[in-house]
């Protein structure tokens, strides 16, 4: 809600493992707030979000948390990667926090970062990568611990066209290959248009499925 009106509303969607959808719309137009409400991570206030046939809105907070930790994987505008750790260590923490050893966690990174071109820079700080380098781990990251959905909130929105292209299509193979499916907001049309399924939102109504793949 932004007082009295509601962020999200009159919004029928679902999606298969594997399948990438896509959600554009202006600023301010609530697609932000679907994905999160999608996610688990902002109440729904009627209705409800179902993962697997599982209300979210019946799990207590710790059972919420483990099933963001284990089963989601989010990718932000900005990376958000933690400037502390390693590239390695940023891709290997969704493993650390499900309680993997650390041997294990650093191989799987290593692997998935070496399927991305970036094992030659896995003892590196964030601030030491290229801006497409940088979203390159925060993909990593997303998909290390083979979810079964990824949120990506503007993904390639920071990147210039060329680096947003080539993450965009890194991101997808990999999600596609390991049978992850994708919910994408994004304001570039082009961005969308690779999305099996592409929606439009105003106002806070997912108004329209504006394009499906044959």
């Amino acid at each position: 809600m932004y007082g009295e009106t509601p962020a999200v509303r009159d919004v029928e969607f679902s999606l298969e493992r594997g399948q990438v959808a896509a959600i554009t719309g202006q600023s301010g137009s609530g697609k932000s707030s679907l994905l999160y409400c999608l996610a688990g991570v902002l109440p729904v206030s009627s209705g409800g979000v179902h993962f697997d046939g599982r209300p979210l809105g019946a799990l207590s907070d710790d059972e919420l948390s483990t099933l963001r930790r284990e089963q989601f994987g989010f990718v932000f505008q900005y990376g958000e990667l933690l400037p502390e750790l390693t590239v390695e260590e940023n891709t290997a923490l969704p493993l650390w926090l499900a309680g993997k050893h650390k041997s294990e966690a650093l191989a799987a990174a290593g692997e998935i970062l070496g399927r991305l071109g970036l094992a030659e820079l896995r003892k590196r700080r964030p601030s030491q990568v290229s801006g497409g380098q940088f979203q390159r781990v925060a993909v990593a990251r997303a998909l290390v611990h083979q979810p079964a959905v990824v949120f990506a909130d503007e993904p390639t929105g920071s990147l210039d066209s060329g680096n947003a292209t080539a993450v965009l299509d890194e991101f997808l193979f990999l999600a596609r290959s390991q049978g992850t499916a994708v919910v994408l907001v994004t304001h570039d049309v082009q961005v969308a248009n690779r999305a099996d399924d592409c929606y439009s939102m105003c106002d806070g109504v997912l108004t329209s499925q504006v394009r499906e793949a044959s």
